[in-house]
């Protein structure tokens, strides 16, 4: 996927900005990056990475 890359870096600025200024708690960050972790390794990751690239093809397309 070749958007994977810059997807996690905004991703990763979302949480930084989310914990510095939205007093998101460290441990709640920590907790949902576990989480995306497993639900990678489940029977639903391709659906959600399909779902994903569906989304992100309508977006880049400019419809």
């Amino acid at each position: 996927m070749t958007v994977s890359i810059p997807l996690v870096v905004l991703l990763a600025v979302a949480v930084v900005l989310a914990v510095r200024y939205l007093k998101l708690r460290l441990w709640m960050a920590l907790v949902c990056a576990v989480f995306g972790f497993l639900l990678a390794a489940t029977t639903l990751a391709p659906e959600i990475d399909r779902a994903l690239r569906a989304f992100l093809g309508w977006i880049t397309s400019g419809s």
